[in-house]
């Protein structure tokens, strides 16, 4: 097995080796590419994402972990609400009890599904957690100390987006969007209108014999932080090279226009991919410039939907699954932002 796994590394290698020359007769101009302004402008935008975004990775996935070892099947059945409406409420505002930011949110959701949690409870919980609890708040407010009804506005859009996109999970998807395991599996009633994936029950010693100590805790832990990471450093990559070849003006003159200055704050949101904790931050230099509809469109979409969240909700739930989900949330968060614009 291990022979075979060398041998398929070595067919990736081959090629490599025909580049070196190629390499060294261009290294002076790769060098001077490298270190010049725009490209070192760069490193420091995928770094700053990056370091941004990791430490709520890790938090998610050590919490993933305990959830892991502490948190039973029956657990979770027992505490999910039998009422879907009762579910999508309680959903909405578990990030006030767990404020965790997207990055870390979709493993400690991964890990609830596999214990039982229904798709429509994870899904509203995914996307009201980052912005409906007390740092985005707080941090909201700090950033239009003068508006506080952008405040108000992002919190009443999120809860409301989440609880509707939950309600349309518990109507329309009705087989388990996680992604199936390699193993095989047969699917299991574990909630009214949800059924869950469960691999058949094998004699295998290293895969269902763990015991639970501290070593196993983060040898799980670094597993799940290696495989979401992977998704953030390629998403944090291409949001700095679109931040960094792109300039920020020639995005602006796009948004001109009333629907085009949605259309544009939340593609902006999207690319941008910024930490629900400091998204408003970058929102209030646009406060003399789009109006209340439009920032709000910003605030709401970023957390719920930008590029490093979509490359994970990817690796998570099934490709139809993420495409109806982003359809969902992108026309809801386009007329709620319209109608609190016109309300205003």
């Amino acid at each position: 097995m291990k022979m075979a796994a060398n041998m398929k590394l070595l067919t990736f290698l081959i090629p490599c080796a025909f580049l070196v020359p190629v390499l060294i007769t261009m290294a002076p101009d790769l060098r001077a590419a490298w270190n010049s302004e725009t490209m070192q402008n760069m490193k420091t935008v995928f770094v700053s994402i990056f370091l941004e975004a990791a430490p709520f990775l890790l938090m998610g996935v050590l919490l993933s972990s305990l959830m892991q070892w502490f948190v039973s099947e029956e657990m979770v059945r027992r505490l999910t609400p039998k009422n879907p409406i009762g579910g999508v409420l309680v959903a909405g505002l578990l990030g006030i009890v767990f404020p965790i930011c997207e990055c870390g949110m979709i493993p400690v959701v991964r890990r609830l599904m596999h214990k039982g949690m229904p798709a429509y409870i994870a899904v509203t919980f995914i996307l009201s957690g980052p912005v409906v609890n007390p740092i985005v708040f707080t941090a909201t407010l700090l950033a239009f100390p003068s508006h506080p009804e952008i405040t108000i506005a992002r919190m009443g859009l999120a809860f409301a987006v989440a609880a509707s996109v939950g309600g349309l999970v518990y109507v329309f998807a009705r087989r388990n969007p996680l992604r199936t395991p390699k193993t095989t599996i047969t699917e299991v009633k574990t909630h009214p209108g949800f059924k869950m994936a469960q691999p058949h029950t094998h004699d295998h010693s290293h895969e269902h014999n763990h015991v639970k100590n501290w070593r196993s805790f983060f040898i799980h832990a670094g597993d799940e932080f290696v495989d979401m990471s992977k998704y953030l450093v390629i998403g944090a990559l291409i949001t700095a090279c679109i931040q960094t070849f792109i300039s920020r003006s020639d995005l602006i003159s796009l948004g001109n226009g009333p629907v085009a200055s949605y259309v544009f704050m939340m593609g902006f949101a999207y690319v941008l991919s910024l930490c629900s904790t400091s998204d408003a931050f970058v929102a209030s230099a646009f406060s003399h410039t789009f109006a209340l509809g439009s920032l709000v469109s910003f605030l709401v979409l970023g957390p719920m939907l930008d590029f490093k969240s979509t490359l994970m909700l990817l690796s998570t739930f099934r490709t139809r699954f993420v495409i109806g989900l982003s359809l969902a949330i992108i026309t809801l968060v386009f007329a709620g932002s319209w109608l609190i614009n016109m309300l205003a």
